[in-house]
C-alpha cells in the first residue's frame, strides 16, 4: 500500500489575496499555508518534504508539486504507482453549509455583508475546495490525472491528530487540536481508545471564536506578520510579568465553565480590534512601537493564550481518565505553554510532534488514509525524512562556489572533533549533515551551532548571522541523559523536537548564557545516539573538551528565508552570513 499525503493549494494566494486581502502582512493568512507531501508505504513514513524548502519560498502556500515528485523520486516510484492520495481537506456538503450558516446567522452583519461574503465563499469553493477543483489543481501542478477512487480527503483537525498520535507510539490517550482554523472549527477535544477516535462535540470551538486567531490578531498589533511570528510575540513576553489584571481576560475573552471562550471580533475585524486593544491597554500606534509597550502587551497574550487553554485542559481531565495527552495543531508551537500546561495538569505525560503545526497535516492525512485502507502505520519518530546528499553531490556545489570558499575533506570520524575544537571560542559554524529534518526546528542536520558560554553569543548571531531581532532567544541542544542536570524537566523525561520549554538550573545560568532566555528558561532539544549518532558524537565531544553539556541550535537561514536544504542552498546562506566555518558533510569549509 502506497499512499501520497499531501496539504496545499495551486490558487490559495491569489484567491485569498482578491477576495480576502490577505496581501501584505496578511500574505499567510490562508488555507493551505506551509504546503508539504510525505509518503508512506506499507505504513512506513519513508519521505516527507515541506514545499518551501525546494522552490524556497517561506512559508508557502503553493501546491506541493516539488515535494511530491522529491518523495516519489526518493523511493523510485510514480503517481502511477500511488493507491492513495491523501489531502488534508476535507470540505464536504456538511462542513460548507455550517460555513454558510456562520455567515447568514451574523446578526452584526448587515444584508448587503452577508450576501458579499456569501459570493466570496462560493468563489472560494468552485477554486479550492470542490472536488472539480482539488482534481483540476492536481492535473494543472503534476500533470497526472487524478482517480476520485484513489483521493481520500481527510478533516484537516484528523491529520493534525494523526500526525502526533502515531508519531508518539500510538496507543490511549486524550487529545487537544488548536489551530488558527480547520474547515470550520478551530480547536476539537477528545481521546483516542483502543483506536477508536472520540471527538467531544460540545467542547468544539468554531473559527469564529479562534484562540490562534486572536494571539495571531495581536501579533499584527504589534508590527510582526500574524501565521508566521507568533513566536516572536512567545519571546517577548519573556521580559516582563503579565499586567494584574490581565486586560485581555478582562475585556475580550469571556471564558466559561466548561472549558469553551468567546472572543469579540473574528479576527478579520482589524481596525476594531486595535481600538479596543488601544483602549484597553492605553495605547497607539506611537507607543507599539515601544519595546515596553510591545513587552506588557505580549506577556498579557501569552498569560492569557495559557489561561484559556489551561481551561480546556481541566475540562479535558474531567471528560477523559487517560494518563496520556497528545497536544497538536499551531497552537502547539508555543512551547512555553506546552510546559505549563503539562505541569499543571494531572496528565503523566505530554507529546506534541515535530509537526505540531501545519507542515505535519500531509503526514497525518497520508497515516490516516493508509490505517483507513487496512494497512495500520508503524512509523519510527525520527524527524528526518527529507533529501540528503552524497559526497559527489556536495563536490559539485563547492566547485560553483570555488572563487568564493576553500575547504578541506575530513576523515568522518573527526568531524565531530574538529567542530568541538573550533566551538570552543566564539566560532559560530554551520552543520549540513544527513537527511533534512522536517517541521520548523531545525533539529541538528540543517543547523547553526555555537558555544553557549560567552553571554554576547546571542548578539552576534542575531545580528551578523540571522540577521533578526536582537530580543530572539536561541535553543540548546543537549545529550537526553545529562538534560537532567541543566534543566528543570519536571515531567518530562525527553524533548527531542524543541516543542517545550523549561528551566535552567541556577548553577547553569551563567554557563550557558547564550541558551538561556532572559527569565532563565530555555527550548531545549535532547539527543540520543539513536535519534542522531552523529549530534550525539559532537555533543559528547564538545562537553569533553569544554565542560559545557550543550550547543545553541539554531535554524541555518536568514530571517525570512527557509532553512537550507541542500548543499548550494548552504553555501549561499553561509557566503550572506559571518558564519566562521561551515561543515558539508566530510568538508569544512571556509571563506577565501
Amino acid at each position: 500500500m502506497i499512499v501520497l499525503g499531501y496539504n496545499g493549494f495551486g490558487r490559495s494566494a491569489e484567491i485569498f489575496g482578491r477576495l480576502f486581502r490577505a496581501t501584505g502582512i496578511d500574505r499567510h493568512l490562508l488555507y493551505g499555508h506551509d504546503s508539504s507531501a510525505a509518503l508512506v508505504i506499507d505504513g512506513k513514513l519513508v519521505a516527507a518534504v515541506e514545499e518551501e524548502r525546494l522552490n524556497r519560498e517561506k512559508k508557502t502556500s503553493s501546491f506541493p508539486a516539488d515535494a511530491m515528485r522529491w518523495c516519489l523520486d526518493s523511493a523510485g516510484i510514480s503517481f502511477d504507482d500511488v493507491d492513495k492520495f491523501a489531502f488534508s481537506w476535507q470540505f464536504s456538503q456538511g462542513v460548507v453549509n455550517k460555513m454558510i450558516t456562520e455567515i447568514t446567522e451574523d446578526h452584526a452583519a448587515t444584508v448587503e455583508q452577508k450576501f458579499a461574503r456569501l459570493e466570496r465563499l462560493a468563489e472560494t469553493h468552485a477554486a479550492m475546495f470542490s472536488e472539480a477543483a482539488t482534481e483540476a489543481d492536481f492535473l494543472e501542478h503534476t500533470g497526472h490525472r487524478l482517480d476520485p477512487q484513489k483521493l481520500v480527503r481527510v478533516p484537516h483537525h484528523m491529520a493534525h491528530l494523526m500526525t502526533g498520535y502515531h508519531l508518539s507510539g500510538g496507543g490511549d490517550a486524550a487529545f487537544l487540536v488548536s489551530d488558527g482554523r480547520a474547515e470550520w472549527l478551530s480547536s476539537i477535544m477528545g481521546e483516542v481508545r483502543d483506536g477508536e477516535v472520540k471527538v467531544f462535540d460540545d467542547m468544539t470551538i468554531d473559527s469564529r471564536h479562534s484562540l490562534a486567531m486572536l494571539f495571531s490578531v495581536v501579533t499584527r498589533y504589534l508590527g510582526f506578520v500574524p501565521n508566521n511570528d507568533e513566536y516572536k510575540v512567545m519571546g517577548l513576553a519573556g521580559y516582563g510579568p503579565p499586567p494584574e489584571p490581565n486586560p485581555f481576560l478582562e475585556h475580550v475573552v469571556e471564558m466559561r465553565p466548561d472549558g469553551t471562550y468567546t472572543i469579540p471580533y473574528p479576527a478579520n475585524a482589524v481596525p476594531a480590534y486595535y481600538e479596543l486593544f488601544d483602549r484597553v491597554f492605553g495605547g497607539d500606534a506611537g507607543c507599539r512601537e515601544e519595546f515596553d509597550y510591545r513587552v506588557r502587551v505580549a506577556s498579557a497574550a501569552q498569560h492569557m493564550l495559557e489561561t484559556v487553554t489551561a481551561g480546556q485542559m481541566r475540562t479535558l481531565e474531567t471528560r477523559s481518565d487517560l494518563p496520556r495527552v497528545i497536544f497538536e495543531g499551531g497552537l502547539a508551537l508555543n512551547c512555553v505553554n506546552n510546559s505549563k500546561l503539562l505541569e499543571r495538569s494531572r496528565f503523566e505525560g505530554m507529546d506534541v510532534s515535530f509537526g505540531a503545526s501545519d507542515v505535519g497535516v500531509a503526514i497525518g492525512a497520508a497515516l490516516f488514509a493508509s490505517g483507513q485502507a487496512g494497512t495500520p502505520p508503524r512509523i519510527s519518530p525520527s524527524p528526518y525524512l527529507g533529501p540528503g546528499y552524497d559526497g559527489p553531490e556536495i563536490q559539485a556545489a563547492l566547485q560553483q562556489y570555488a572563487d568564493q570558499v576553500v575547504w578541506r575533506e575530513l576523515d568522518p570520524g573527526d568531524v565531530p572533533r574538529e567542530a568541538a575544537n573550533l566551538m570552543r571560542e566564539r566560532c559560530v559554524i554551520g552543520w549540513f549533515q544527513g537527511r533534512m529534518e522536517y517541521g520548523p526546528r531545525a533539529l541538528g542536520n540543517r543547523s547553526i551551532l555555537a558555544n553557549p558560554r560567552f553571554p554576547d553569543i546571542k548578539d552576534i548571531i542575531n545580528e551578523r548571522i540571522k540577521h533578526r531581532e536582537q530580543f530572539r532567544p536561541f535553543a540548546p541542544v543537549v545529550l537526553e541523559h545529562l538534560a537532567p542536570e541543566v534543566f528543570e524537566l519536571g515531567k518530562k523525561t525527553s524533548s527531542p523536537y524543541m516543542t517545550f520549554v523549561v528551566p535552567v538550573r541556577p548553577e547553569y545560568r551563567e554557563k550557558i548564557q547564550g541558551a538561556c532566555h532572559v527569565d532563565a528558561t530555555s527550548r531545549i532539544q535532547t539527543v540520543t545516539e539513536q535519534s542522531n549518532p552523529l549530534l550525539a558524537e559532537l555533543l559528547r565531544e564538545f562537553t569533553e573538551v569544554t565542560g559545557i553539556p550543550c550547543l545553541i541550535n539554531t535554524s541555518f537561514n536568514v530571517a525570512g528565508e527557509p532553512i537550507v536544504c541542500s548543499p548550494a542552498d548552504a553555501l549561499s546562506c553561509f557566503l550572506k552570513t559571518e558564519m566562521d566555518h561551515l561543515f558539508l558533510g566530510n568538508f569544512l569549509v571556509s571563506r577565501i
